[in-house]
């Protein structure tokens, strides 16, 4: 393994110790929120398990950081990310959509990717572990919205995706990148063309659809990828 290879692997990790730490926060407070106003939901339980996979997640990722030479990152600060002008209950409902419904579900789809290459024996492990769990917190973001769609109206939605999803990838995705080492793949790593045609596939195949299949615009957030793609 390169010097190279190893300093980008270590901080790829890093990263994503920083995203599983701040996403177990994310679900424990929302799932006291949704709580409040729906105390029937499953979600919330739900919420609850998918923060203690997140905390394990993170511990795995830090351990993946630490074999290649990186450090812990300091913890997150959870903090709200929906806008200010949302009441309360669509607050929640863009986080979790945010979070489940768009970075999940394309969480999924990088692990699923990853998984068809020839990684090292622990990353595999590693990547086959939050493969596993990272379905489950999907399908709960999807599973709160089908509630609240049969509850409120949800339409609100379609003109803040857009928003949602430049907070999940950078514009940089969409630029031509110099060449990578190829030997970053059997470090859980994709290249940049690997990230941005797997974010696009399962934007198109997975999560448009799903908007749709609830009664959401789609349109917006189709001008918002074709602005980047062209």
């Amino acid at each position: 393994m390169t010097a190279e290879v190893r300093l980008k692997a270590g901080e790829a990790w890093v990263f994503r110790t920083r995203v599983e730490q701040e996403a177990a926060a994310r679900f424990t407070r929302l799932l006291s929120a949704i709580a409040a106003f729906d105390p029937d939901s499953p979600v919330p339980e739900l919420m609850r398990r998918a923060a203690e996979d997140e905390k394990r997640h993170a511990d795995l990722c830090a351990a993946l950081a630490a074999g290649y030479g990186s450090g812990a990152p300091p913890a997150g600060a959870d903090a709200p990310i929906a806008p200010r002008r949302l009441l309360p209950r669509e607050a929640v409902l863009y986080e979790v959509v945010a979070a489940c419904c768009i970075t999940e579900t394309e969480s999924v789809a990088t692990v699923t990717t990853l998984l068809a290459a020839d990684a090292e024996p622990r990353v595999r492990e590693v990547l086959h572990e939050i493969a596993r769990d990272e379905v489950g917190h999907s399908r709960m973001g999807w599973a709160h919205l089908a509630r609240e769609a049969a509850q409120i109206d949800v339409s609100f939605l379609s003109a803040w995706i857009p928003a949602m999803l430049s907070g999940t990838v950078d514009d940089a995705l969409f630029r031509a990148a110099p060449p990578e080492p190829s030997e970053l793949l059997r470090h859980g790593i994709l290249s940049s063309a690997q990230r941005r045609e797997t974010f696009v596939r399962t934007l198109e195949e997975v999560v448009l659809p799903g908007f749709a299949g609830h009664g959401i615009d789609t349109a917006p957030a189709r001008a918002w990828l074709a602005a980047r793609a062209s």
